[in-house]
């Protein structure tokens, strides 16, 4: 009997173990529920945050050419390209800049080094690049082959423009064959991402604009201003405004 008992028990319990049907379906519809829900989220959502991550990783990308640009340009020599020479090596335009500035490199040894940073064209568009050499003296053009070590600062979308300002606060396109260096330099980025101008601009100044004469008194030639033609025209702005 108390066999019997147990064996009637164990198969009521067996009867009403698991899912009915009805259970089953209710629990297929709710994981359908759910997945939609987490599709919808996905689809409406992840795209927002791929774009903010995106433009996120941008503006540290340019904070970081920017950052190296003008460190650079803030350590420019007064150096002459021989003795014969008053003038400083340094050539501006809007495209480029080339200046001598002491060795930053830890695997080299220490000196001057003649930097060129300009923008140039390869498959991908237009790339914003900074190569140097050794400073040796020298007479008449630069060598552009002599230039190694290329780094790359910026890619299109971006594009970099140079303007050089004197002590008056001028700014001027070009600074070519000018007795002195520049008191600033203005760099703007230009930013066409999703199709939109947007302009990013940055102002340093020039550590040592003029040679240890100009200081000490012993020389009057140490005020001259570039020339200023079509393609040097003085903008609006000035050096009250050093970084936009």
């Amino acid at each position: 009997m108390i066999a019997r008992d147990h064996l009637s028990q164990a198969l009521h319990r067996a009867s009403i173990a698991g899912f009915t049907l009805f259970e089953a379906l209710a629990a297929i519809v709710l994981m359908g529920i759910v997945v939609f829900c987490l599709s919808t989220i996905a689809t409406h959502w992840l795209p927002s945050w791929d774009r903010g991550l995106a433009r996120a990783q941008r503006a540290e990308l340019i904070g970081i050419a920017l950052d190296r640009l003008t460190a650079d340009l803030a350590a420019s020599q007064f150096i002459s390209a021989n003795g014969g020479s008053k003038k400083p090596l340094f050539n501006g335009t809007e495209g480029s800049v080339t200046f001598v500035r002491t060795v930053t490199s830890p695997n080299a040894k220490s000196g001057l080094e003649i930097v060129k940073i300009e923008t140039i064209k390869d498959p991908t568009g237009l790339v914003l690049i900074r190569s140097s050499r050794p400073f040796v003296l020298f007479e008449g053009a630069i060598d552009p082959s002599g230039f190694g070590n290329p780094v790359v600062l910026l890619r299109s979308p971006y594009r970099a423009e140079f303007a050089y300002a004197g002590p008056g606060g001028v700014w001027k396109a070009n600074w070519l064959n000018v007795g002195h260096l520049p008191a600033a330099i203005r760099l703007t980025v230009q930013d066409h991402t999703l199709g939109e101008a947007r302009v990013i601009s940055t102002t340093t100044l020039i550590h040592v604009d003029a040679p240890a004469l100009c200081i000490s008194g012993k020389s009057t030639d140490c005020t001259g201003e570039p020339d200023t033609s079509p393609d040097t025209a003085p903008a609006a702005d000035s050096l009250e405004s050093r970084r936009t």
